[in-house]
């Protein structure tokens, strides 16, 4: 049977983040995607011009609809907008006893735009990430949550150590906010080993949506019965070519290419290590 995945988070009516990007991944990835919309968008490559959130009985609907006649293998939850929805999906990953459960923290749109209202991070810390199997922050969604400066890998170190302390039991945080080097590099933490995956930096501004779909292919492939390191190496890939090979879309931050992989060869040079605590 193909392996299940559902996306709760907000619609991008631009498509190139949100659950439009995670339906994508999922497709691209062979596994059967499903979806819960937290809140509708109007947006595009300039910027999100509005937000509108669904109503918090038709998200619980959603979830229970997909839920008991489809069946989840794995979740990815994004834009949850607000306290309210953040507790609700808490409450039915708990209910539905779901494993592979990964967070991936959005905050803030690649605009500067806010996507979470106040209280909400309060809400992310107590009831979400404890059933995180792994969260997926960038660097200033690490910040915000840890209320740490980040600025150097050993500082993201001590975020992933933080995270963890929240209940976490992996954390990856990113680096593509990280603009001081030619490469990015991205940190996957456990609680035993770091672990390190270093690309070359690609030269462009059509980034929007990275974070949504990467954290999408890491949910497609722990569907698929992968474990955490193999989802996150597929991941990268998938994403790394998604970026190389990105869509001069619109008069802003254009969108990723999500059937790049499909295209082009990955003949990149990826530089990965391991230390342990």
């Amino acid at each position: 049977m193909i392996a299940r995945a559902l996306t709760i988070a907000g619609s991008d009516s631009g498509g190139g983040a949100g659950i439009q990007a995670d339906l994508k991944t999922f497709q691209e990835l062979q596994v059967f995607g499903m979806s819960a919309i937290t809140a509708i968008t109007a947006q595009n490559t300039l910027g999100v011009q509005g937000v509108y959130p669904v109503a918090a009985e038709a998200l619980n609907q959603q979830i229970t609809s997909v839920a008991e006649d489809i069946g989840v293998d794995a979740v990815k939850t994004g834009m949850l907008f607000d306290e309210e929805r953040i507790r609700l999906v808490a409450e039915k990953i708990r209910f539905y006893n779901w494993k592979n459960v990964v967070v991936d923290p959005v905050m803030i749109a690649k605009g500067g735009a806010s996507l979470l209202t106040e209280n909400s991070t309060k809400a992310l810390i107590e009831d979400l990430l404890p059933l995180a199997t792994v969260a997926t922050p960038n660097i200033p969604e690490a910040e915000a949550i840890t209320e740490r400066n980040i600025e150097t890998l050993e500082d993201r170190k001590k975020a992933a150590k933080d995270f963890l302390r929240m209940g976490v039991r992996g954390v990856v945080i990113k680096g593509g906010h990280d603009v001081n080097n030619d490469t990015t590099v991205d940190l996957y933490f456990d609680g035993e080993n770091y672990y390190y995956f270093e690309y070359p930096r690609v030269d462009t501004k059509n980034t929007h949506g990275t974070g949504c779909s990467f954290a999408s292919a890491v949910t497609a492939e722990l569907a698929k019965g992968r474990t955490m390191l193999e989802a996150i190496e597929q991941a990268k890939h998938f994403i790394h070519l998604a970026i190389q090979h990105s869509l001069n879309i619109g008069g802003g931050h254009g969108p990723t290419h999500h059937g790049a992989h499909r295209q082009f060869e990955n003949n990149v040079e990826v530089k990965t290590w391991q230390e342990s605590i």
